[in-house]
């Protein structure tokens, strides 16, 4: 009798041998497998590190020619690349539409399952002219497995109108998307601990992913000082409390000159510290970091104080 070959081919798919009787293990026994498996997600990242600084930089450029970041994905991945993407402007102070985060099924599937969404090949290709992409773009697949039509089809579009295109699995794609792609970035952390739950090991490594890629793009452009948010957009006490703290800091004031000095930046916490430590108006300020190219550090000329 001839057995069937039920194996997957795809690393996300196979079975983990270190957790085969995890349904038969103690509660903290569960806990301490899982929790085993999420340790190497942190390695197998590093392990591409040189092709994510390379996806960092095809964000750079494109940004820089008036382009966006766009990630596109389905299920888990689909939602992290939105999440990314939501997470910019409060963080940095872009524009909404400067990364994009689209998803198989659209905004619907955020919050509710859309599986097959993830099979449609037109609406792939349908999502990146109804995002507009251009040529100026980067647009992002993010596939844990590597063969999500919806994915592969929206990443064939984009390459066809000129964007620059990448990929973030954490298989081996299929040969097509790595011939083609710009650039490959594929963290293999492994078979999950529950065969096929791409929403863990895979899931974390891609949040890893794209949580550096936004951020070191946005560090790139200048929007950082320091490791300071200087960009932060104060829309919650919270973050009035950080941008007032901000100024503080880098110019040696106490809080009510900080507010004050944020107040007559129109709210621009990086206008102020630059007003502040330069002992200009508004309008100088301004020049001065433009001609800086957006840089507080280079609008100054010193580094921001260490406590």
């Amino acid at each position: 009798m001839t057995v069937p070959d039920y194996r997957d081919p795809r690393l996300t798919e196979q079975r983990n041998p270190r957790t085969q009787r995890i349904d038969v293990a103690a509660t903290l026994d569960i806990v301490d497998l899982i929790n085993a498996e999420d340790v190497t997600v942190a390695q197998a990242v590093h392990a591409v590190r040189a092709e994510l600084a390379r996806a960092v930089d095809l964000a750079v450029e494109a940004f820089r020619r008036g382009g966006r970041l766009i990630y596109v994905g389905a299920g888990t991945s689909g939602r992290l690349g939105v999440l990314d993407a939501s997470e910019c402007p409060p963080t940095f102070g872009t524009p909404p539409e400067m990364v994009v985060g689209v998803i198989a099924g659209g905004y619907p599937a955020l919050v509710k399952s859309s599986e097959g969404a993830e099979d449609d090949v037109n609406a792939g290709m349908a999502a990146m002219d109804q995002a507009g992409v251009t040529a100026k773009d980067f647009v992002l697949g993010i596939a844990a497995s590597g063969t999500t039509p919806f994915v592969r089809a929206a990443l064939s579009r984009a390459q066809t109108i000129g964007a620059a295109a990448g990929l973030v699995s954490c298989s081996d794609p299929p040969r097509v998307l790595a011939e083609t792609c710009d650039v490959l970035v594929l963290p293999k952390v492994g078979p999950e601990a529950l065969t096929g739950s791409t929403r863990m090991k895979a899931g974390t490594a891609t949040k890893l992913v794209l949580n550096t890629l936004s951020t070191a793009a946005m560090i790139r452009l200048g929007r950082a000082y320091g490791n300071l948010m200087v960009d932060l957009t104060a829309l919650s006490d919270k973050l009035r409390d950080r941008g007032e703290r901000i100024v503080m800091e880098c110019c040696g004031v106490d809080r009510g000159a900080a507010r004050r000095a944020i107040d007559a930046a129109g709210g621009s916490v990086k206008l102020a510290i630059v007003m502040a430590k330069r002992g200009v108006g508004k309008e100088e300020a301004e020049r001065l970091l433009a001609a800086a190219g957006g840089f507080v550090r280079r609008a100054v000329g010193d580094p921001p104080s260490v406590a």
